[in-house]
């Protein structure tokens, strides 16, 4: 029961900050929209093509501003990410989630409220973008320990895979409010989804529970605190999850004296960094986040310049792309469980999908069905592998077995991962609007560009776990073959 309330509690958390990040790629269009589809200008005294764009959005360069935006609270975001994780491992995650949530919803609405106050000064909205990426990094390392604390091994990509459409429907639920407004009063696109976050911040609060050891019920084998007679590695660093946990061994525990427990000293930065595989899987995520977020900032400009759609329709349209990141996510987390090929699977599907953004950039506007599928298939393709990453394979290696059962890693391994990975993030949407005045094509061919070399990156892991299912075969065949010739010699 506490554990399905921590998985509710904590998709509905991260769904409220997707929720609150997403208005402003829809409200770009209308900061600048096509003013001469609105009728004759009203205001003989400024710009015949700009005159309902909102300053300082109004000029030439209104993409690169538009950059500058995405940039600010990206670049906040990946920074303050690496320093997030240390507090999280030493701050009760229930007040440090929360606060973050209810700050997160005073600078969204922040933003909106630029609107009502008739703010046109850059820096405003700047300094906005700032304070809302730092605090924002208080919510991912947070819900990634929480949900680690809760779950083991078994089935987690299955399990987080699912968990982790929270970032989708986040963007969805975001498009589909911030588009009520976007075309009236653009303000309420923010001022909404920071009362949301706020709200969801103030249950969490009052009902998140961190530890199932707080409510008496056992934990995870990975996150056994070791006592002094609970001295045995393998029964710490035991890969069983949760629910593999038998009557018998509950009773053992319950049964034996309870001892003070040694409390382990939470990992250092460079101690998470020696951990196999942070390195790859960090640098990694670095260039498929940086695809993912070019899609969540740019892809309803994209749409409404090449195919010509309203903000709102493209706005809608764009949505279909997370629908793809959910499904996508669940995919990629059930295979890697079945095959046991965390990175196998994310390089399969980053390969697959540098062809599949070529494709959408030349055949998918040719009709609303093309679009459609398009835009699904190259969401699963991109998000798969980033959705995975960022949940199963960062709560596999924060309880790896060279940490001999500490607890007090998830969340500083969460925290690099994610904040090496929000450096690409926050290059993405730059690089988007730096390069899309040369043409849109461009901006394809570097997404293509990453995906390939967020695949190279991951090519040592993907032999690793080649090399191990050889040898598991080989070993299998070995056995059998010795079986059949002990049958054979009792015959």
């Amino acid at each position: 029961r506490y554990r399905g309330l921590t998985l509710v509690l904590t998709f509905l958390c991260y769904t409220s900050y997707h929720l609150s990040r997403k208005p402003i790629s829809i409200v770009k269009s209308q900061l600048h929209p096509n003013c001469s589809a609105l009728g004759p200008n009203p205001h003989n005294d400024s710009n015949s093509s700009s005159w309902c764009s909102w300053a300082p959005f109004d000029g030439d360069n209104y993409k690169e501003l538009f950059g500058a935006l995405d940039n600010a609270f990206l670049v906040a975001y990946a920074i303050g990410m690496f320093i997030s994780g240390i507090f999280g491992e030493r701050l009760p995650l229930r007040y440090y989630l929360s606060g973050g949530m209810v700050l997160s919803g005073v600078f969204t609405a922040l933003f909106g409220l630029g609107y009502f106050w008739d703010i046109h000064v850059l820096w405003y909205f700047i300094i906005v973008q700032v304070c809302n990426g730092l605090v924002q990094t208080t919510g991912w390392p947070s819900v990634v320990a929480c949900v680690g604390n809760w779950f083991g091994k078994g089935k987690r990509g299955l399990i987080m895979g699912i968990w982790n459409s929270h970032t989708s429907v986040g963007n969805i639920l975001g498009s589909l409010i911030a588009g009520v407004w976007v075309s009236s009063t653009w303000g309420l696109s923010f001022i909404v989804p920071g009362i949301i976050i706020a709200a969801v911040g103030i249950i969490c609060f009052f009902f998140l529970v961190e530890y199932p050891e707080d409510v008496g019920c056992s934990p995870p084998l990975h996150h056994v605190r070791v006592t002094s007679n609970e001295k045995d590695p393998e029964a710490v660093t035991s890969n069983e999850g949760p629910l593999s946990i038998s009557g018998q061994s509950t009773a053992d525990h319950s049964d034996s004296p309870k001892e003070p427990a040694e409390e382990p000293e939470a990992i250092s930065f460079l101690g998470a960094l020696r951990i196999p595989g942070v390195v790859e899987f960090s640098l990694c995520l670095l260039f498929a986040k940086l695809v993912s977020y070019t899609f969540l900032y740019w892809l309803p400009l994209y749409i409404v310049n090449v195919a010509h759609f309203g903000a709102k329709e493209a706005g809608d349209l764009s949505t279909l792309f997370d629908v793809g990141g959910i499904l996508g996510g669940i995919f990629a987390g059930l295979i890697s469980d079945y095959t046991g090929g965390r990175a196998t699977t994310c390089c399969v599907m980053l390969v697959v999908a540098a062809p599949m953004l070529f494709l959408y950039n030349h055949v998918g506007q040719n009709g609303i069905g093309t679009s459609i599928a398009m835009l699904i298939i190259c969401g699963a393709l991109v998000n798969g592998p980033y959705a995975l990453i960022t949940t199963a394979v960062s709560a596999d290696l924060g309880t790896h077995e060279s940490l001999k059962g500490n607890a007090k890693a998830l969340s500083t391994v969460t925290a690099i991962i994610d904040g090496t990975g929000s450096i690409g993030a926050a290059l993405g949407p730059l690089l988007a609007g730096l390069i899309s005045p040369t043409g849109w094509n461009n901006v394809f061919y570097m997404l293509i560009a990453a995906d390939v070399l967020a695949c190279l990156l991951l090519a040592r892991v993907v032999v690793k776990e080649v090399r191990g299912w050889c040898g598991c075969m080989a070993r299998k065949r070995g056995s059998s073959v010795q079986l059949t010739e002990s049958v054979l010699d009792g015959k």
